[in-house]
């Protein structure tokens, strides 16, 4: 029995709309990153990138269980001593909902040049609008 390995011309990625309206963070940037590595699809392959693009609308109205909305915090640094940048889940809510779930989401995904390369099919908008209605987006059954 051989083991089957996709071609590139056997790939073909859909584009599914995600609504975030009332979604939990952590559960839905997991169902997010099995479509985005392709995990749904029976040629998966992990050192391919079989995956589909994935646009997340409404994510300004994602929410999180539990005590996090008061104690998750986001960090980033700036490279010199002591530039620790602390931001809470309130404030990056207000100024940039979008991060939030990119930010979940990245954190699922390989951290190599694949998973850098299957982020970049990862879109997310604040709106219910979005510019991707050419490529006939379908919804995603979760």
């Amino acid at each position: 029995m051989k083991t089957y390995s996709p071609k590139l011309q056997d790939i073909d990625a859909k584009w599914y709309v995600v609504d975030a309206d009332g979604m939990v963070l952590g559960r839905l940037a997991s169902k997010i990153a099995q479509v985005l590595r392709g995990k749904h699809k029976p040629i998966w392959a992990p050192y391919i990138d079989t995956g589909d693009f994935v646009v997340v609308i409404n994510a300004d109205k994602i929410r999180v269980t539990g005590r996090k909305a008061e104690q998750k915090k986001y960090y980033r640094h700036s490279g010199y001593l002591g530039g620790l940048k602390v931001t809470p889940y309130k404030r990056m809510m207000e100024n940039k909902p979008e991060f939030i779930l990119h930010e979940a989401v990245r954190g699922m995904l390989p951290h190599n040049r694949l998973g850098r390369q299957m982020l970049k099919k990862l879109k997310v908008y604040t709106s219910s609008d979005h510019p991707h209605t050419a490529q006939k987006p379908e919804a995603f059954p979760f």
